[in-house]
């Protein structure tokens, strides 16, 4: 059996997913939350899968949950050893060849998978201007991870790698270019993984060689972006120097006149630290309703709340402001596809999203897009562009590419 360990590390977590790779298939996965402080929240849970040509299991998956202190890192690392040893499956049986590690932000140097050096490593963290918010985190489960598998390869994906297909007039802002330049001030897009996986699955499910598809694919989670692709590859994405623009999301504001900033700098007295809190933490749903999850904002607007139905309303303006920019951009679409937790799971957000594209042989069919799980079409028959729902796979995907690469 090939396995490969896929490692997504925040500043103050790690989640790590353990893949059987010649089935593609997850056999354990695992969640180390609030690294660095008081008491750490450790949950490990071990996926019930059937061998070739064997019945499915019967047996749910097993989650292990604990509460201790995790210092940093390398103590989350040494837990995880320690919940794989005592919970399974055993790493000694089950042995990765290769660590894959998620990164946020690969800048322009970095336009695919790659093996993690000490210069690759001295690279991301310099990148950490970009993002300094995920690429310090970045590099310090990437650290971790070498100590704890000092012999296996270690290899980085990028969130920006799919995005690198985009052509000068979509990643180029109209300031002034020497500046720009200097302080590499461009668009460069995430969730790239996520759009490149739910844009070759759609066209696989399809049938369709996903070099003759102009596709849109939506990432709507806590942090959402769409993407225009054309031929399998990325021509333009909403999320720009950081994953601050764009969509309406969780907690941050998406697109703002920069303007308003330099306003309530001069008349609010904010600083930029403050301007950031406000614009990532302060904002999006949260700002507008007090809450930041899809389910709430709905069960808000059923209830006739004004500040849900006012924050719905912005969210689906913007998913539609960006739909009709990016037919545009395409000339045309053929797969419209939804994906993360709000695409893959709030019927209504999917319908309202299209609703205005009848005009263009665009419909959804009601029965279907109220449908859930698993990879579906919820367009009807007669619509001439094909709308679908992809659940994504970020794990698998970077464990494909980790794979490639080594």
């Amino acid at each position: 059996m090939t396995a490969v360990l896929v490692i997504n590390s925040g500043s103050s977590s790690l989640k790590y997913s353990l893949l059987d790779m010649d089935r593609e298939t997850e056999l354990a996965s695992g969640l180390i939350e609030r690294i660095g402080q008081s008491s750490g929240i450790v949950s490990h849970t071990i996926r019930q899968t059937a061998g070739p040509g064997e019945p499915a299991p019967t047996m749910l998956d097993a989650t292990a949950k604990t509460e201790r202190p995790v210092a940093d890192h390398d103590v989350a690392f040494a837990v995880m050893l320690e919940q794989f040893a005592a919970h399974g499956p055993s790493l000694d049986e089950f042995p990765p060849v290769a660590v894959g590690h998620r990164v946020v932000h690969g800048g322009a140097r970095f336009f695919e998978p790659t093996v993690i050096t000490p210069l690759v490593e001295i690279n991301i963290e310099d990148l950490a201007v970009l993002a300094p918010l995920h690429n310090p985190a970045n590099v310090a489960g990437i650290r971790s991870a070498r100590k704890a598998f000092p012999v296996v390869p270690h290899v980085a994906v990028f969130d920006t790698a799919f995005h690198q297909t985009l052509p000068p007039a979509a990643y180029t802002y109209a300031i002034d270019a020497e500046l720009a330049h200097a302080h590499r001030v461009r668009r460069y897009g995430f969730h790239g993984t996520s759009h490149k996986y739910v844009s070759e699955q759609a066209a696989a499910f399809l049938g369709r060689d996903a070099a003759e598809l102009r596709q849109i694919v939506f990432h709507l989670g806590n942090g959402a972006s769409v993407t225009a692709i054309r031929g399998g590859e990325s021509v333009e994405t909403s999320m720009g120097l950081t994953p601050l623009e764009g969509l309406v999301m969780g907690t941050r504001s998406g697109d703002i006149d920069a303007a308003a900033l330099l306003h309530l700098a001069r008349r609010a007295g904010m600083s930029t630290d403050d301007l950031d809190a406000l614009l990532n933490k302060r904002s999006g749903l949260l700002g507008l309703a007090g809450r930041s999850d899809m389910r709430d904002i709905l069960a808000g607007r059923e209830a006739g709340e004004d500040a849900a139905t006012l924050a719905y309303d912005v969210y689906i303006h913007r998913l539609r402001a960006y739909a009709g920019a990016y037919i545009a951009q395409l000339g045309g679409v053929d797969v419209i596809s939804f994906t993360a937790g709000v695409g893959e799971n709030a019927a209504p957000v999917r319908a309202d999203a299209l609703a205005t594209l009848g005009f263009l042989g665009v419909r959804i069919d009601p029965e279907r897009n109220a449908q859930r799980g698993g990879i579906r079409r919820i367009s009807a028959d007669d619509s001439t562009v094909e709308v679908l729902v992809v659940p994504t796979d970020e794990e698998l995907e970077i464990a494909r590419q980790t794979l490639a690469v080594v």
